[in-house]
């Protein structure tokens, strides 16, 4: 059994490995593609996001731990985490302040615009493979209180926006006079209304709450107040108990259900790597349908503007004739004056008496014809640009440029959908293995 599950652990970290690199590696990677169509593509991340939250001393610190086994995060009476620790596994460990934090999470970003949250969000980096924790980022979040206590940031505000950011939210009540907190209760309703699916619920410490009837007890506290609430009183509510304990210790299995903890770690894994896969034959598919469209929009735009300039060039001729005619009457008038000079010019030049023109002109007196001849001279000017404006370019791709998108789009169509079909068959084929 230890086997298979390590095997699925590394075909689930290849799975999401490679499909992260079809989307960012190499030159026909998708995101180049999208940037191509002037679209912008997310790569999926090579890691689910799960944050915790609860109130003060639930032993969320502790969990991460326990799941890493590694003492990697303070744990307490005391109030030890103030801030946010994002907990992710790598290659050596190390401990990354802030700026550091958001430039290795660049979707981070924006929370460092909560007033004092520069200084109180970091990454602490973990060699360990126990368990999925090669697959996971933890985000350990600030314990709630009530009263007096003093945040160095919106703390409420930090966590709805995190809640945007991750895949699954573990929330910790501590049956030791702390799971009633109004705090707790606001965020987890204000979640609840947005985040809803991600949700899961826990009665952490429950070895510390006496007896059974003293859990029951307990429990029917912390559902009653939640269910009071009715954003969150919407499905059946299933609250698991659970506490850390050495390995070595065989403790009553039915009153500590971690496992089940680790069992919707693992399933929001699989359900990213599913999500993940058909996000990643849609987007194909969607690139090429892009791709397409682009080149017919490009082959029509390039056929209209050979009918505009063709349109342009006959009314071009058409509106200039008019104005040709008065200035060849205009030439034959000056050159004609003296006709014994050019008689035979002149007799070529008869039909610019036909001038249309000239005949709507003298149809006024005199005194306005200076006034008609500059308003007819506005007037076809003002034709010209509106024309000259109704029959401007289109614009279209460079032939280069259009070439490459087809490349790009057979590139991705020939290899990405059969790369993507061959890893949704292994991972299909070891989900039924597993399951026999």
């Amino acid at each position: 059994m230890g086997k298979q599950k390590a095997v699925s652990k590394d075909l689930t970290e290849k799975i999401l490995r490679e499909c992260h690199e079809i989307y960012t590696e190499g030159e026909d990677c998708l995101t180049n593609v999208a940037d191509l169509l002037g679209e912008k593509l997310l790569a999926p991340r090579k890691k689910i996001t799960v944050m915790l939250m609860g109130n003060h001393s639930a032993g969320k610190s502790s969990f991460i731990n326990w799941y890493i086994n590694e003492n990697i995060q303070r744990t307490g009476v005391a109030i030890e985490t103030q801030g946010f620790t994002i907990v992710t596994s790598g290659k050596k460990r190390e401990t990354l302040s802030g700026n550091a934090t958001v430039h290795l999470y660049p979707e981070f970003k924006p929370i460092m615009k909560i007033d004092g949250m520069a200084n109180y969000i970091q990454t602490e980096i973990t060699t360990s493979k126990a368990q999925q924790a090669e697959l996971v980022h933890f985000i350990d979040t600030p314990g709630l209180v009530d009263g007096d206590m003093k945040y160095p940031f919106d703390v409420n505000e930090a966590i709805l926006w995190t809640a945007n950011m991750v895949d699954l939210i573990l929330v910790f009540f501590d049956p030791i006079g702390q799971a009633l907190c109004k705090r707790t209760l606001d965020v987890v309703e204000a979640l609840s209304e947005k985040h809803h699916p991600k949700l899961r619920y826990f009665l952490s410490k429950a070895d510390e709450a006496g007896d059974e009837c003293d859990r029951q007890r307990v429990l029917m506290q912390i559902v009653q107040e939640l269910c009071r609430r009715p954003s969150l009183n919407k499905t059946c509510f299933d609250m698991p108990t659970i506490f850390i304990t050495e390995k070595k210790k065989s403790e009553n299995t039915g009153l500590n259900q971690i496992n089940k903890v680790c069992l919707e770690i693992e399933k929001t894994i699989n359900m990213t790597i599913q999500t993940t896969l058909n996000t990643l034959e849609s987007d194909c598919e969607k690139i090429a349908k892009n791709v397409e469209k682009a080149i017919e929009t490009d082959d029509a735009n390039r056929a209209q503007n050979l009918k505009n300039n063709a349109r342009w060039i006959f009314y071009s001729a058409f509106l200039f004739l008019l104005p040709s005619l008065t200035f060849t009457n205009q030439i034959r008038s000056l050159l004609c004056s003296a006709p014994k000079d050019y008689p035979a010019f002149c007799d070529y030049l008869q039909f610019s008496e036909r001038d249309p023109f000239l005949k709507l002109v003298h149809i006024f007196p005199s005194e306005m014809q200076n006034t008609v001849i500059k308003s007819l001279i506005f007037l076809w000017v003002l034709i010209f640009i509106l024309y000259k404006f109704a029959t401007r370019s289109k614009p279209t791709m460079p032939r280069q440029k259009k070439k490459e998108l087809q490349r790009k789009s057979k590139h991705v169509i020939d290899n990405y959908l059969p790369k993507k079909e061959s890893l949704y068959d292994k991972y299909l084929r070891e989900s039924i293995e597993e399951e026999f």
